[in-house]
């Protein structure tokens, strides 16, 4: 029999949680999911920002594959090309039931209705807080312990993402909704790519209280499926879109950015509960791995790969992790490639070095490595240490004892651009978006031993 499937996912959390080692904020529920479950360590979104990850996630496949370069919501508008891509769909056409709760980012903004049809969901409920998405996910769950038939249940928090409120600053938008308050009972955790001042620990202590209230949610929600005796026979996966909504995080392509919590309860299952792996996961291989283990489904289409393999058999893991930025709030063109120990990100336009995540005019929170009264543009390239520089404070681009990883990474990600018809490589917006694309095509040529002359 199929197994149903409940996928809880939340707003810019990165790896936020007590199950990854972060100590001053309060998660019990989704620690004990986690201590139930695999739990991958060095996941990874395909994008820093909203859609473009959350349509990877429920595609399994890349930005300029499923054409989410930006914000779906208006006045951005961006849409899946195909949106019979979707998990929903897939699962669909297998006989699930299938329905969507609370956050929906992935694809253009629609009525509930007019999205349920598009998606392959037989019920989409946006919308609501906290509160309101448990509710109707209890209700839910009533519902599919009265029927024979499996489930796919997408449910997605608005917290802990930033939040227009009455106890919000002039100028400052918070993290505390009107419901919660915020949390330094067991201290507060700022950043080591954060200054660490007086004014991050409010944030961040705000941030800390958004996250247990999330917590609280996802703990209600497990307690039922408990209680209504269907979690022997229902995979469960918890993740969130991309990195936490601070300076030098979101909208970066840094592991701070692009670094997610993914992990995954698979009822009956030895091989899958209390692992922890630190190999590289995409998101991209999150709708893979649904299809194997929930309904023995082929993925076509998906450019990711199962974790079947890597988890119940010790399988090669992947060797790069891909990333891009494209629009957000602006044309801020990025692409980068991660290996297990190492980073190159190609800048493809002169933006500032960091587009501001924070949805506000002023910041408390400041990174450490700011400098002077002003924000530089991009380097054209930056490569990064992770071993040494786990924050990606250190360019070694120029470095030329690095120049062999440099033209290692500088050849997958070219592959890469190439394999996913990837629309910056044509058409370049500007001189630095030329250079660039010169740049990254001459290391790629020079590790392949191709003359630098040839045609491209």
């Amino acid at each position: 029999m199929a197994r149903s499937i409940l996928l809880l996912h939340c707003h810019d959390l990165g790896r936020f949680l007590g199950a990854y080692g972060v100590t001053t904020v309060s998660t019990p529920h989704l620690d004990r999911l986690a201590a139930e479950s695999t739990v991958f360590e060095s996941a990874f979104a395909t994008s820093p920002h909203c859609s473009p990850a959350r349509a990877s996630l429920f595609t399994g496949s890349y930005p300029q594959q499923h054409g989410v370069l930006g914000l779906t919501h208006e006045p951005f508008g961006w849409d899946l090309i195909d949106p019979t891509t979707h998990i929903a769909h897939r699962l669909s056409r297998l006989g699930y039931a299938t329905e969507l709760i609370g956050v929906h980012h992935e694809s253009r903004t629609l009525p509930d209705d007019e999205l349920a049809s598009r998606l392959g969901f037989d019920l989409v409920r946006t919308g609501g807080d906290r509160d309101v998405v448990v509710e109707r996910t209890i209700d839910a769950l009533r519902r599919a312990a009265s029927s024979d038939q499996p489930f796919y249940l997408q449910v997605g928090f608005h917290e802990p993402h930033r939040t227009p409120s009455r106890r919000d600053r002039d100028g400052i938008m918070g993290f505390l909704g009107d419901g919660f308050e915020a949390d330094e009972s067991r201290g507060v955790s700022v950043p080591a790519y954060l200054s660490d001042t007086a004014e991050a620990h409010e944030e961040m202590a705000e941030l800390q209280g958004a996250v247990r209230h999330m917590d609280e949610g996802v703990g209600a929600i497990l307690a039922e499926l408990d209680q209504l005796g269907l979690a022997e026979d229902t995979l469960v996966v918890f993740t969130t879109d991309h990195g936490l909504a601070l300076p030098r995080a979101k909208c970066t392509l840094y592991d701070a950015g692009v670094g997610v919590a993914l992990f995954m309860r698979v009822p009956g299952a030895a091989a899958w509960h209390g692992r922890r792996i630190r190999s590289l996961v995409s998101h991209v291989d999150v709708v893979p791995t649904l299809l194997e283990l929930a309904a023995s489904a082929d993925p076509a289409g998906a450019a990711g790969t199962s974790l079947v393999a890597l988890v119940e058999h010790d399988a090669a893991p992947r060797a790069f992790t891909f990333g891009q930025l494209t629009y957000h709030t602006y044309f801020d063109p990025k692409r980068s490639v991660r290996s297990a120990d190492a980073k190159l990100i190609l800048n493809l336009s002169n933006a500032p070095r960091a587009m501001d995540p924070t949805q506000s005019w002023m910041h408390r929170s400041i990174p450490v490595d700011l400098t002077g009264p002003t924000i530089g543009t991009s380097p054209l390239m930056e490569f990064y240490d992770l071993g040494a520089d786990p924050e990606e404070l250190v360019n070694l681009i120029d470095e030329p004892a690095r120049a062999p990883q440099i033209a290692e990474l500088a050849t997958a990600l070219q592959e890469w651009m190439r394999e996913t018809e990837d629309p910056l490589l044509s058409s370049p917006a500007s001189p630095r978006h030329r250079l660039a694309l010169t740049s990254l095509d001459r290391i790629a040529r020079m590790h392949r031993a191709e003359p630098i002359d040839a045609p491209a």
